[in-house]
């Protein structure tokens, strides 16, 4: 599917055309048991935490991260 299949959502404004992804994201996720991982995602998240586990002080906290890329992002402008 595609969206020349459904015509009316050339007709949206921008800020609709977020809402309606938004609403999809949402029940995608609410349904999240219905789509296992990839047995490369599995690997991906198991090679992650036996590295997390082999160095637990080598990471930072999503906070500080996000607050120094937001940090970054500012700077760049």
């Amino acid at each position: 599917m595609s969206i020349t299949d459904i015509p009316q959502l050339r007709q949206l404004s921008r800020s609709e055309k977020i809402l309606l992804v938004q609403q999809l994201w949402d029940e995608i996720a609410a349904e999240s048991d219905d789509f296992p991982l990839q047995p490369w995602q599995e690997q991906a998240l198991a090679e992650a935490q036996a590295e997390y586990q082999a160095n637990p002080r080598e990471g930072a906290p999503w906070a500080e991260v996000k607050a120094r890329l937001q940090r970054q992002l500012q700077c760049e402008k």
